[in-house]
């Protein structure tokens, strides 16, 4: 009885009308801030018809960036799960002098414009940059191509991996690893075995969204791309040409892709939070 009477006890002391009103307020700003822009972009995208919007999807610089896109996350996130794993572990499982500096420095891209971290590869990476001699010199091109373009993505997620590790990895019990190492494990092993099949969750739900971060990024990679048409434009760069061209079939439908894109990701995101909630929940950074 005590239990049920615990279970009824409502969780704030706010009139039903209160509630309700609130309720709706943010109801109101979801469909108006989320929703109804979502709507217009697959609205306008199908305004010619779909045959129209496909016809705009298959052009080749279209398909190039859709490629191009893909490619500059397929190799950001990978390493950026094995530095943000990295990190995560140092952090959570050792002490040592300048550890709060780094936790700072994982979360500089969170502070930084995107158009500055742009910036700041083009001056490092440039021909006229800090580096620029030296690279040309060994006939490396960064800027302008493809690595500078992962440059600038990597930047712009690094933290996002890391800061869904750190919380769980500094939760979890040193026991199971104390173990492993007495019976014998390597710290590879010891990782392999025991550490992320602890953390494998939190880590897949990290990559979530460092991949719907990557594929979104505009900022930093119009800045170092040069958004040279077929060879350098992203996809979130080619609409913003489509749409100043007033290419406007294109350019909506190649941002309805990229939506479609982002919602895959945020089902896969909601998914992970209802199957493993427990796991998830320390973790949670909307």
């Amino acid at each position: 009885m005590a239990d049920t009477a615990l279970h009824a006890t409502p969780v704030t002391t706010e009139a039903r009308s209160v509630r309700l009103a609130l309720s709706s307020v943010v109801l109101a700003l979801t469909a108006v801030l989320l929703l109804a822009p979502l709507a217009v972009v697959f609205a306008e995208a199908l305004r010619a018809g779909p045959l129209a919007s496909l016809q705009a999807i298959g052009q080749p610089d279209a398909l190039a960036a859709i490629r191009l896109t893909l490619l500059v996350a397929a190799i950001a996130l990978p390493l950026n799960a094995a530095a943000g794993l990295a990190a995560a572990w140092a952090i959570a499982k050792f002490d040592f002098r300048g550890k709060a500096l780094l936790i700072t420095l994982i979360d500089v891209p969170f502070s930084v414009s995107p158009v500055v971290a742009g910036l700041a590869l083009v001056l490092l990476y440039g021909s006229g940059g800090v580096l620029g001699d030296w690279l040309k010199a060994h006939d490396l091109k960064i800027v302008f191509a493809l690595p500078g373009l992962v440059l600038a993505t990597l930047f712009i997620t690094f933290p996002f991996v890391a800061r869904e590790l750190i919380p769980v990895m500094a939760e979890q019990s040193r026991a199971e690893e104390e173990a492993a190492l007495t019976l014998g494990a390597s710290g590879w092993r010891m990782l392999r075995t025991v550490t992320l099949p602890n953390v494998r969750w939190a880590l897949l739900y990290g990559v979530l969204l460092c991949n719907a971060r990557a594929m979104g990024e505009f900022g930093a990679v119009a800045v170092i791309s040069g958004k040279i048409r077929g060879q350098t434009t992203t996809m979130p760069i080619l609409i913003e040409m489509l749409y100043n061209e007033y290419l406007s079939t294109a350019a909506f439908s190649m941002a309805a892709l990229l939506a479609t894109l982002a919602l895959v990701t945020l089902a896969l995101k909601s998914f992970l939070e209802w199957r493993h909630a427990d796991l998830l929940a320390a973790t949670r950074r909307h």
